[in-house]
This record gives C-alpha cells, structure tokens and sequence, in this order.
C-alpha cells in the first residue's frame, strides 16, 4: 500500500480508462449473455399448449342444427375439454338437446347444460362405473360439429395456425366462420 496511500494513489484512476476501451473489445469477438432478462417465450394469450404431437390448440365449438358455427373458444392443446363446457353454454339461449363428445362427459358439464333448461346427450368415458346411455339416432348428430370442423380446415391459414397470437388465430376462424354462414344463405340458382 505505501506510507500516506501513495501507492494506491496512482492506481486508482488508471482501471477506469482501461474498462472503457476494453468492453466493446471482449463483446465482439466472444458474445455473451443479453443484457436484460427477456420473459419466456408462449403464454397464456397464445392458446399454445404442449401434446403428444407438439405444439397445438383446440378450436372448441357450438353449431346450430344445420351446422353453422354458433359459438368459438380456443384453449392450449393439453387443456381438458369440460373446463370449456361452461363457457361455451352459459351465454347461448338454447333450446331442444344438446350433443357432446365424450370429453364433455362430467357431472358438472351436464348440470351446467341442463341448467339452462335443454337435454344433454353426453355418452360416458370408458373409465366410469356407471354408463351413461346415449340415444345412438340422436348421437349421430354430433356429425355436425366434425363437418364443421372440417369446412374450417379448408382454410390453410387456420389447419396449420400461422397466427402467433390467440386473438388473431381466432379471428381467422371466425373470419372462416363468416365464410360458412354466407355459403349457406348464397343463391344457387
């Protein structure tokens, strides 16, 4: 150190010129981490959810009786299908039955689609003791929503989902939608 901080004098000021010079040096030729900590990539407004198959989103859907789209919600891959039930019924005024798949089968999916005063024809998962029996003519209506699902695909932007965000990709079907219902109310003649 010296007597009377001599030493340590003339040391202190010269570490400061070098750093200056020598930062840019080191990040160019050897490149480190970014500077800011960025947050992690997907989330909850991309409706992305991880599945056997990778990445995917599940377009769930309410068609009328001529199977034109009513209702749409979208939700990650992995997400169970009763969660949605709720949403999907509450706000619509039915009237008559309603036909599920099997992943809506739960008793609070059917209390909630008898709660607003229609029938539910939800057949039972392969893993519950008691069965619940479906009335097969009444069942084979659920074909309604598989071809509609299908007219949705023919729009190659909604099959393979270039949309990064949840509200756009959403906005596509619903724009794919649109195109059904004019289809079915366009002259033929």
């Amino acid at each position: 150190m010296g007597e009377g901080r001599r030493l340590a004098a003339g040391v202190r000021g010269a570490g400061r010129a070098l750093a200056w010079i020598a930062a840019p040096d080191r990040q160019l030729h050897r490149p480190g981490p970014p500077a800011r900590r960025r947050r992690k990539q997907g989330g909850e407004d991309h409706a992305l959810g991880r599945s056997r198959g990778g990445l995917s989103t599940k377009i769930h859907s309410v068609v009328d009786h001529r199977g034109r789209p009513v209702r749409l919600v979208l939700t990650p891959g992995q997400a169970s299908d009763k969660t949605t039930a709720p949403v999907l019924v509450a706000p619509l005024g039915l009237t008559g039955d309603v036909v599920a798949d099997r992943g809506y089968f739960g008793r609070a999916v059917i209390d909630a689609i008898e709660a607003t005063g229609v029938t539910a024809h939800v057949p039972s998962q392969s893993n519950v003791r008691v069965r619940r029996s479906v009335d097969p003519t009444i069942y084979r209506h659920r074909n309604l929503i598989e071809r509609d699902v299908n007219r949705l695909k023919h729009c190659r932007g909604i099959a393979t989902r270039y949309s990064k965000l949840a509200r756009n990709f959403l906005a596509a079907v619903w724009l794919a939608s649109v195109r059904i219902w004019i289809r079915h109310y366009e002259s033929t003649t």
